[in-house]
């Protein structure tokens, strides 16, 4: 993972950023992982080396995919607004978290607050006992620093690091 620039932000920030490249780096088999808001906006991201080649790509290909990092924000976000209404339908409470095993892969997707989102992109070969531990940690570390404060710095820096890259 290549680590993001966190000059400039606030400690709680760094912590953050810090918390995510401890995750992808502390547990085998993770691809990418995603921290969303409520309204579906990417906050973190694992994936910034890639985000940078999706970026170049788009200059020659306007439309389509912005890359892994926003395709895993709008897939965690989705998933994340259908597990709520489901749970609103049947009446068994609020979605704590939500795993999609695939052929290729596994895609975790898990409550952090306030509508956050947490996702979680694994291999085929990932223990997903551990990564759901790991991504609970995450969240019990998150969660209560994870202020709306916080996520306006958080997309401002995301928002800074795009239009820095497309000059």
């Amino acid at each position: 993972m290549t680590a993001p620039s966190t000059f400039g932000l606030s400690s709680e920030a760094r912590n953050l950023h810090w918390l995510l490249t401890n995750l992808v780096e502390e547990v085998p088999g993770i691809q990418s992982v995603a921290v969303v808001s409520s309204d579906g906006l990417l906050l973190l991201s694992s994936d910034h080396a890639r985000n940078e080649a999706a970026r170049e790509a788009r200059n020659d290909r306007p439309t389509g995919p912005r890359g892994s990092a926003a395709d895993l924000a709008t897939i965690v976000s989705g998933i994340g607004s259908l597990t709520i209404g489901a749970a609103k339908l049947i009446e068994f409470g609020g979605v704590k978290h939500t795993m999609v095993a695939m052929d290729e892969g596994s895609l975790f997707v898990m409550s952090i607050s306030d509508g956050s989102l947490l996702g979680v992109h694994g291999s085929a070969d990932c223990d997903m006992s551990v990564v759901a531990y790991h991504m609970a940690l995450f969240v019990g570390r998150a969660g209560h620093v994870l202020t709306p404060e916080l996520r306006s710095e958080l997309r401002k820096s995301l928002e800074t690091a795009a239009a820095g890259s497309t000059r």
